[in-house]
Parts: structure tokens; C-alpha cells; sequence
């Protein structure tokens, strides 16, 4: 909801001239006069959307916005754990004092001018602590943005933090040595699922306003199903990763988060764009938020993949919601259809194993020493020692086998417009459990196997939306994945907005522990 047509009533609560302890004296929620224009009067609880236009229209100032934030983390975060490294509270009411005294003088850095921001703990802040989840690399400080990073800074966000991760990202559970697990919006003893999981979490709690995340097996739609928020993979090369081999190197993508699609846009208009460093950065823009429209529903044609006719397992009520909530698409036009994609699924399995092996490849060092070896978890030990006795024969093999199945998915984009999958193929599990060992007794030979339902998307490089489905008989979050032609992501951001308008699952927001 825009507030940009709305009078400023808020007077001026910070000046150049007023200390620091006149701001910490200011209340957590703003004038009352909101409540009769339908908006929250809690600051946390407005969208980054919503709180944007309201610090650009002086109806709340940065640091009342900073004391709110800081308010709810020092509450809920010791139970969730979302968001780690944190910066010292003065400090960041400093920041948040002096991003006042700019609105002051009229320069407005940008639509998250003055937002708190935790950066996902894989990329670099300036100034923050990158421990990737990992005892190799806990302490380390960066000196330095990554790119989509620097882009978030100069859209004026605040950094307060980092957001938790598996160790170096793998495994679809965050939890690690260094930070310890992260706890799941809707049941803190439950996995928030990787490895935006923090990010996730700290969104769906209210800790964050939104979120940037990467995702190479689901890392950005597996989280955002289980804490019922929206997670958006891009179309490969969207937005840019100054990577050591960019050229090789293209499982993984950053993109946006948001409690709903329109912060969603909002974050990746920020991310997204061409960079030199990042050669293989698409070239064409995208449009501010305001161009969006939400997708006319009557007509489209969605091409329901399920768990493709038995072949992946899942656990029961997965589908049934998934199904559900395609069927009430129905009713406003949208026309839902079995679909098949003719490939041999076990050959998609074994390219993705492969070139996940290989992308591990340079951290073959790291099992030569004993020291280094003997910090790892045995996942991560796993992937390394996959790519040791790979060939060119099996990348080549590989390579071939990934832009047959983008042709695949190429054939059935010629009849339908979108398709549709379940975002993981099991409810949030307990957080104590690394990662499920079996799926309705079928076993999982892989620490990550129960994941397979994402890899569609990342070996396909097409922008893939989680949307929410809504939740079983005990309360977990579940959503859909919605696929899209390569870069028709606005196509597919367009879609999300129109099925967001249909549901009322973002509605149901969790309740809040204090304690376990």
C-alpha cells in the first residue's frame, strides 16, 4: 500500500541540533491518526513498502524505526536466532540519527533510506563479520561490498547484521558451529530451512523488514515456504556475482526476499543491473515497482509438474495444498493442467550432483590439511571429495545434459505459461535433525536428496517465485514454486502478484515465543 498520497502529519523529531537522547526518548509506535487510514501502528509490522514512504514523508523518523527494530531482535532473536554478528545498538542509532539529519537537509539516498538490513552471512558487508557458517573463516571482517550489496547500501539501508546460514551455505537446514541453528517462524523447535534461513525467519518474525538471500538448490524458496514469506530466484545473470569463475560458475543466483511481492520488486529493482565485474550479467532493466501490474488470470495456462508422476517423494499433505491452491486459481480463469517434462529424471539428478561437485572443486585444499579437514562438516567434506575424481569427459557429459533439459522446459513453455511444483517435498522438520533421512520410507542417499524438487529451476537458470500454499493440520508453512520462461521474471513477479491477491496466506502471521 502506498502512502505517497497521504499528508505529512509527523512532525519533525529529529534535527541537527537535537542529541541522540532525545530520539531514544521517542515512542515505538507512531501517531495514531494511521489507524484511520488502515495502517499498522506498529512500525515492525509495516512492509518495507509501506515503511519506506512513511520515513520519506516524515510520518516516522529512522530512529524510531532503528528503536522498534532493535526492540523486537533483543526479544525474539535469543529464541529464533535470524539474525547474527549484530553492530552495537548506539552505533546503529547513530546511523539511523544521521540518516535523519539528511532527510533534514532533503537528500534521500534512495526506497530504503534509513531501513535496518541484516546481509545474508555468504556476502560481504563493509565492516561485518563473514563467517559463511563456518569455524574457517568465524571473525573474518570484510572490507569490502559484494556487488548486489553495495547496491542495498547505496539504496540508503542501514546494516545492522547478518542473517544465519548452514556452514558455506550447503544444506537446505540452517544450522552451524559458529552461530548455532536457526528456528523457524511458526515453531522455533522446527528448521527455517536454507540457507536464507535467517533471512527467512527474521522477515517472517518481524525482525527485518526484507531480506537478500542466494539460492543454488532452493536456498531462496525452501526458507521462504517454510516461514511463509516470498522468496524469488532470478533468471541466471540477473543480478550480478563478482565470482572467481563467472563463467563456470552458474548454480547459484542472489536475489530478493520480501513478506510479500511487492517488497519482493522492490529489492530486486536494487539488486539486479549489469556490472563489468560480472560478465555474464544480463543486460536489459527492469522496471521500478510502479510498472507492475498484476497478470489478468483469465486464460493463463499453469502446467502442474507435481512430484513428477510419483517420482519424487513426498511427505503426505505437501501436494494436497499445493493442488488446492491451484484449484482456487479456477475460479478467476487460470487454466491448471497436468504436465509431463519428457526427460529422464535420474539423468537431471546425476548432471546436478555432478556439477555441484564440481563447483566445490577449489575447496579441495581445504581436506589436505587435517586442520582445516577436521573443521568441516561431513556434507561438506562429501561435496569436496566428489569433484576429486570428475573429468572432462563428465563436465562435458554434464554440460550437454543441462541445456537439454532448458530444452525441455523450452517445449512445455510453448504450451503453458508458467509451471508449478511444491517448494520442498516435506513440512519444516525439528531443527535438531541435519536433514531428513527418509520421505514415506523411501531413503534419501543424499544429505540434500530431499531437496531434488528445486533443482528444475536452478539447472533451467528461469526465474522461479515461492508463493504460499498455507499449512497442514499442525501449523507448518508450506509453498509453491511457480516457473517462468528465462528471463521473464516480471512475467513471473507480475503472476505472484495477481495469486497474492487471490489468497489471504500472508495474512497468517506467526506467534511469537520468548522463550523455547
Amino acid at each position: 500500500m502506498s502512502l505517497s498520497g497521504l499528508r505529512s502529519s509527523r512532525r519533525q523529531f529529529i534535527k541537527e541540533s537535537a542529541g541522540l537522547g532525545v530520539a531514544l526518548a521517542l515512542p515505538l509506535t507512531w501517531s495514531s491518526e494511521t489507524k484511520g487510514q488502515g495502517l499498522p501502528t506498529d512500525i515492525t509490522s509495516m512492509t518495507a513498502s509501506q515503511l519506506s514512504a512513511a520515513i520519506r514523508a516524515r510520518q516516522v523518523s529512522c530512529v524510531e524505526v532503528m528503536r522498534a527494530y532493535l526492540e523486537r531482535i533483543h526479544r525474539y532473536n535469543p529464541v529464533y536466532n535470524a539474525i547474527v554478528s549484530m553492530l552495537d545498538d548506539d552505533a546503529l542509532l547513530t546511523e539511523a540519527a544521521r540518516a535523519d539529519t539528511e532527510l533534514s537537509r532533503g537528500e534521500h539516498r534512495g526506497w530504503m533510506h534509513g531501513i535496518p538490513h541484516a546481509v545474508k552471512d555468504l556476502s560481504d558487508a563493509r565492516g561485518l563479520e563473514t563467517s559463511r557458517g563456518s569455524r574457517l573463516f568465524a571473525g573474518t571482517i570484510a572490507t569490502a561490498d559484494s556487488i548486489h550489496i553495495a547496491r542495498i547500501r547505496a539504496a540508503g539501508a542501514i546494516f545492522i547484521g547478518k542473517t544465519n546460514v548452514p556452514e558455506l551455505g550447503l544444506g537446505s537446514q540452517s544450522y552451524n558451529d559458529v552461530h548455532g541453528t536457526t528456528g523457524n517462524a511458526y515453531d522455533p523447535a522446527l528448521t527455517a530451512g536454507g540457507s536464507s534461513g535467517g533471512a527467512a525467519t527474521g522477515m517472517a518474525t518481524q525482525m527485518l523488514p526484507a531480506a537478500d538471500g542466494s539460492d543454488m538448490m532452493g536456498s531462496l524458496r525452501n526458507p521462504a515456504a517454510f516461514n511463509n514469506v516470498i522468496g524469488f530466484r532470478p533468471s541466471q545473470g540477473r543480478v550480478p556475482s563478482a565470482l572467481t569463475d563467472p563463467f563456470y560458475s552458474q548454480l547459484s543466483t542472489n536475489g530478493p526476499m520480501g513478506r510479500n511481492v511487492e517488497d519482493t520488486i522492490r529489492l530486486l529493482a536494487t539488486m539486479a543491473g549489469f556490472d563489468a565485474n560480472a560478465p555474464l550479467t544480463m543486460r536489459d532493466e527492469l522496471p521500478d515497482y510502479d510498472a507492475y501490474r498484476p497478470r489478468d488470470l483469465d486464460g493463463v495456462r499453469i502446467g502442474w509438474l507435481g512430484d513428477y508422476e510419483g517420482y519424487l517423494a513426498t511427505e503426505p499433505g505437501v501436494l494436497d495444498l499445493c493442488e488446492q491452491a491451484l484449484g482456487n486459481l479456477g475460479r478467476s480463469g487460470v487454466i491448471v493442467e497436468p504436465a509431463v517434462a519428457r526427460y529422464d529424471l535420474d539423468r537431471l539428478w546425476q548432471t546436478w550432483v555432478r556439477l555441484r561437485h564440481w563447483s566445490n572443486a577449489s575447496r579441495q585444499p581445504l581436506l589436505e590439511d587435517p586442520r582445516t579437514r577436521s573443521l568441516l562438516k561431513p556434507e561438506m567434506i562429501w561435496e569436496i571429495e566428489g569433484s576429486f575424481g570428475l573429468t572432462a569427459r563428465d563436465l562435458s557429459e554434464a554440460a550437454i545434459a543441462r541445456i537439454e533439459w532448458y530444452r525441455a522446459l523450452h517445449t512445455l513453455f510453448e504450451r503453458f505459461d508458467f509451471l508449478a511444483l511444491p517448494s520442498a517435498q516435506v513440512f519444516p522438520f525439528p531443527a535438531d535433525v541435519h536433514w531428513p533421512q527418509s520421505i514415506n520410507g523411501q531413503t534419501m542417499d543424499t544429505y540434500h536428496r530431499w531437496m531434488e524438487v528445486v533443482i528444475a529451476g536452478s539447472l533451467g537458470g528461469v526465474p522461479v517465485v515461492n508463493v504460499p500454499v498455507g499449512f497442514d493440520d499442525r501449523g507448518r508453512p508450506m509453498g509453491m514454486q511457480l516457473i517462468g520462461p528465462f528471463g521473464e521474471d516480471r512475467a513471473v513477479l507480475e503472476f505472484a502478484m495477481a495469486y497474492e491477491a487471490s489468497t489471504d496466506f500472508l495474512d497468517r502471521r506467526p506467534d511469537l515465543r520468548e522463550t523455547l
